[in-house]
Order: structure tokens, then sequence, then C-alpha cells
């Protein structure tokens, strides 16, 4: 059941807490506050399962998320349209110094960048970063590629062009993805480069994890990049990746979840940037992205203010008991330290927003 209902989630791009209307007024005796949140598509079906869950916990309090992309969720938040944004990848230095408002980041999940693809007759594929990033800069064009075929003995692959699709709009999966690549190819770090809206030499760009997700599994000799549970939900094939150990690993929550734990515990005590990109973990998937939520220090509203930290508060303990049924990793526990340092931050009119003893 809740697999079906996530298909529906997908498909809208919306999600909407029951018994929240949108045209209902927050805040009042009568009627729910309502915490209106924006951003990235990869950790998504986890909000609206958080969502929904958090109306049993707090009758008071419904969460609407929407799906638009990293780069608009920051934006949003800025600018005052939603209450919190969500983010795969971290506002740089930069960002935060041109940034009109001081903004919190709390780690919330880890999820999986795979490589989604639709072979008629094949449902196994091995990948390295160099020949992933060659097939994304078009410099390996063909599926029967002498350099794919290396990779793949014993598999028949077509003598069929490839097909490339990739994300359209501001996304933190784009971010990990071609962080990834410029971690493992030269051209790919001097032509193209990494970041949340990179210039795809090749291939059709779509909006959304959902978008490329639907224009793999409808065309035939395609590969795009989407969350693991996009594509699992979808049931598209995906590839085994090999990580620095040299082994090929399929993307399974074991090798998410070994990713997950090789975080380096002084990282993230120290608030330097997490990187969950090839895990020296042998088990470990090499493409994972640490999801966050990002939140203005100052809240405008002291108490939805208070009911958006309770929420966070709880979705970074007793939420993540949802992550593995929808294809995340939960957050290992020097995460969770730095999420709750982070939380304790938020304030109004100079006041906690936490109650003591949180």
């Amino acid at each position: 059941m809740i697999r079906a209902l996530l298909l529906v989630l997908l498909a809208t791009g919306l999600v909407l807490a029951p018994g929240c209307s949108r045209s209902s007024p927050a805040g009042t005796e009568s009627s729910p506050r309502v915490l209106v949140g924006a951003g990235a598509t990869l950790p998504y079906p986890l909000y609206s399962k958080w969502a929904a869950e958090y109306a049993r916990v707090d009758p008071t309090v419904r969460v609407n998320y929407q799906s638009i992309g990293s780069g608009a969720g920051i934006r949003q938040v800025e600018g005052g349209v939603v209450d919190f944004g969500a983010t795969d990848e971290p506002m740089s230095e930069e960002q935060i110094r041109q940034s009109p408002i001081k903004l919190v980041h709390i780690p919330t999940t880890v999820g999986a960048v795979v490589f989604a693809f639709n072979l008629p007759g094949l449902r196994d594929l091995a990948l390295s970063a160099d020949v992933a990033a060659a097939i994304f800069l078009g410099t390996v064009q063909r599926w029967d590629d002498e350099r794919l075929r290396a990779l793949n003995p014993g598999r028949v692959l077509p003598s069929e062009p490839i097909i490339v699709v990739h994300r359209a709009d501001g996304s933190g999966t784009s971010a990990a993805l071609t962080t990834y690549f410029s971690m493992h190819d030269e051209k790919w770090s001097t032509t193209v480069g990494s970041g949340t809206s990179p210039r795809f030499p090749v291939g059709v760009g779509t909006k959304g994890n959902e978008g490329v997700t639907a224009f793999v599994k409808a065309t035939p000799l395609s590969i795009g990049y989407v969350e693991l549970v996009y594509a699992k939900q979808a049931g598209l094939s995906m590839a085994q990746v090999r990580n620095p150990a040299g082994r090929f690993v399929a993307p399974t929550l074991d090798a998410l979840d070994a990713a997950a734990r090789s975080v380096n515990a002084s990282a993230a005590t120290s608030g330097e940037r997490v990187m969950l990109l090839d895990s020296a973990d042998e088990s470990a998937y090499p493409i994972a992205a640490l999801s966050y939520v990002v939140v203005p220090r100052n809240a405008r509203d002291r108490k939805k203010g208070e009911a958006l930290a309770k929420f966070l508060w709880w979705a970074v303990h007793h939420g993540q008991a949802f992550a593995r049924e929808l294809d995340y990793a939960a957050l290992p526990s020097p995460l969770v330290g730095r999420a709750e340092r982070a939380l304790r931050e938020l304030r109004a009119d100079g006041h906690e927003l936490l109650p003591a003893g949180s």
C-alpha cells in the first residue's frame, strides 16, 4: 500500500499531508499549523512519509513539501516563500555570504544516485566512473563501445546509439554526480565541472528525478541518473558501479548503509563538508549523497519556528526508522549529533526554538 501511494505522490510532484487544505488558514485554534517546504527531489518520498506520520504524532501540525529541485528550494526559503528548503548540495561559502538571511543546514538522510538504464533483454550492466563520465560527455556514444564491452564481458550489448537523459533543473542529485565525475575524470573536471546546474554537452534534459525516471522508462536504449527509490519504484534496471576497492557494487540498501557508516566523525563534529562519495568501505556503493533541510536561523514567526524545530528533531530521531523501507540509509550517529547541534542554533526574537531538555 505504501509503495502504491508513493507512485501517486511521485507522479503529482506534491505531497499535501492528510487534513491539510491549500486554502486553510495556518496557526489558528481551529486549524492545524501548516509548515511549507520545497526543494530537493532526492528525499521527496521520505519527506512525504514523514509528513503523514508526523500528522499522527502532532495533529496540530501539517507538513507540506514540494519537490522542485535543490536550487529552487534554497531560493524559496531565502525569499520567505517557504518555511524550509531542502538540498542535496550544501551551500558554498560564497552562496552563504550572498544569502539575504542566515541559513542553518540540518542533515536528514542519505540517498544513492544510480545509473538507470533501459536495454531490452538486458538487466545487468557494469560501469566505472570514467566510462560513465565518457557517456555523459558524449565520447562513448554507442552501447557496444569497446570501453563498455571491456567492463561487461559475456553481456551482449546492442550496436545502437546511447540516448542520454539528465536533469534540466538545479539539482543536488546533479551536484553529487558531477562531483563524482570530477573526482575521476580530468576532462569532465575541466570542461563541465561540478555543481547543481552543470551544462551537459549531450543528452536530453528533463525536470526532477521524476522526469528522468519517466524518460528512461519510456525510452529504450536510454540511460540517466536518478535517486535509488525512483528507479526501484519504476522497476528500472540499475548499473553496478566500480568502487575504490575495485568491486562492482549494486545500489542496494546494505551498500548504501556501508557508505553512510563511513562518515568521518571528526568532520561531522567540526562542521566540515561531509562527503559520502567513494567510501573506503569495500562493500559501499560509491555514489551516496547526504541530504539537508535548510532553515532560517532566525524564524520570522516564533510559533511556526517552534513547530518546525520540533518536527525536524522528530525527523532526525524517530523519523529515521522509516528510511530503510523507502530505500534510504538512516543517519549515522555522528550526523545525528550534527543535526542536533544545528537545530539548537535556531532562534526567534533571541529565544531558542527547541524546548529545554529536547
